[in-house]
């Protein structure tokens, strides 16, 4: 396992922009909270609009964090810009976030791939490609993706790109496999059932682990003791604070 000079052990990362229990997801005000935080590792999800361009949005409609409704394969740039979320925030497009993190560095960011609709994954890739590339400079683009196929979609594009295998199993001989038959150099895993000789052997293999989904503290510390690469968390706020007063021993704050 070699990790890259702007990843330190148990860094953490904030999920959705910037911890979707303590922010308005994948807005760039999240985003926002958590860089404001200190943090410096974030995830986030693509998906492709009716127009073309990418949009940050976790489900495949607007109708649960907007006030819209409808697919956002189906909805145009022009529509989605008139929506607000719950918070009252807009919803964000790729380029907007591409823009807001152009003169950073230092950063971990896990771009994931949600699907598309048939006939245009080739663009989307593309878009997504072109993003990873304008940030790649110092920093370190992750694209992800439950879905071995986009994985592999992906790299036939951008060989040697740093790709993620996101799974909802534990780390175990079966998501280790899985992600090495995606050609993933990374794999996401889940806390519970994962083991520390699981995270050992998926480091023998050359893989590096994240943990996912983080939502207590307690799940920050179980991942540091499994021994995972990322700490996926939805609570980038407490676990910093929490890290700051209790583990200033450790590489972990940023």
């Amino acid at each position: 396992m070699s990790l890259t000079p702007y990843e330190t052990p148990f860094q953490i990362h904030a999920h959705r922009g910037g911890g979707c229990l303590e922010s308005d997801e994948n807005t760039l005000a999240a985003f926002r909270y958590a860089y404001d935080l200190g943090v410096r590792g974030f995830e986030t999800d693509v998906r492709i609009c009716k127009s073309g361009e990418l949009v940050l949005m976790h489900n495949d409609t607007v109708d649960e964090r907007t006030d819209g409704h409808g697919p956002i394969e189906a909805m145009t740039a022009d529509e989605i810009r008139r929506l607000r979320t719950r918070g009252g925030n807009p919803i964000l497009f790729l380029e907007t976030l591409v823009e807001f993190l152009a003169d950073k560095r230092g950063l971990y960011l896990e771009l994931e791939l949600k699907g598309c609709p048939a006939g245009r994954l080739d663009e989307y890739i593309a878009g997504v490609a072109a993003a990873a590339d304008a940030l790649n400079e110092g920093n370190a683009i992750i694209v992800t993706s439950f879905q071995p196929a986009l994985i592999q979609h992906y790299r036939e594009a951008r060989p040697g790109a740093q790709t993620m295998l996101i799974t909802g199993m534990p780390c175990c001989a079966e998501s280790i496999a899985a992600a090495l038959s995606a050609g993933a150099p990374r794999l996401a895993c889940t806390w519970d059932g994962s083991t520390r000789s699981s995270v050992r052997a998926a480091h023998q293999v050359g893989l590096i682990v994240c943990g996912w989904p983080g939502s207590t503290v307690q799940d920050y510390l179980l991942g540091v003791a499994l021994g995972f690469d990322h700490l996926c968390t939805d609570i980038p706020g407490e676990t910093m604070r929490f890290i700051e007063k209790h583990m200033a021993w450790l590489p972990a704050a940023g």
